[in-house]
């Protein structure tokens, strides 16, 4: 037996509209928004008493998305470090293919997000970076450009 796909990856935040705007300024599409409560989330996440806001995000092809949730109970804890280096075990980063990598850095940076380092070109094929997104998580950008 197989998987079927991937369904989703999870982010938590600390402000979910500011996540929402963020991923829907990236060209994410808000599918919807839920409280989440009860004993199935505490036995999913294994927390007790949880009581969290999500919103889940898709792209524009419907094939990918983003879970972005707000823990209200119990409170989400800080990672150390706060805004760990690309290097760091673990989830890496989230990367999505773009159109205009300049125009959608822009678009981001007027709403917080930060450059790492700075847009490079692999070969005559993509021009890519990392951006520093909502939570501290690691966007990466890749537009094909041959």
């Amino acid at each position: 037996m197989a998987i079927q796909r991937m369904d989703n990856v999870a982010i938590v935040v600390d402000d979910l509209d500011a996540a929402v705007a963020f991923f829907t300024e990236l060209g994410m599409e808000l599918e919807g928004k839920a409280q989440i409560e009860g004993l199935y989330a505490d036995q999913t996440v294994g927390l007790d008493c949880v009581r969290s806001d999500i919103a889940m995000m898709r792209t524009p092809d419907g094939h990918s998305k983003v879970e972005l949730t707000k823990y209200h109970t119990p409170a989400a804890s800080d990672a150390e470090p706060r805004n760990s280096p690309p290097n760091t075990l673990g989830l890496h980063r989230v990367m999505f293919a773009v159109d205009d990598i300049d125009d959608t850095i822009a678009r981001l940076r007027a709403l917080g997000a930060e450059l790492l380092g700075e847009v490079a070109q692999y070969e005559n094929t993509f021009r890519l970076c990392n951006l520093r997104g909502p939570a501290g998580i690691i966007v990466a950008l890749a537009e094909q450009i041959g």
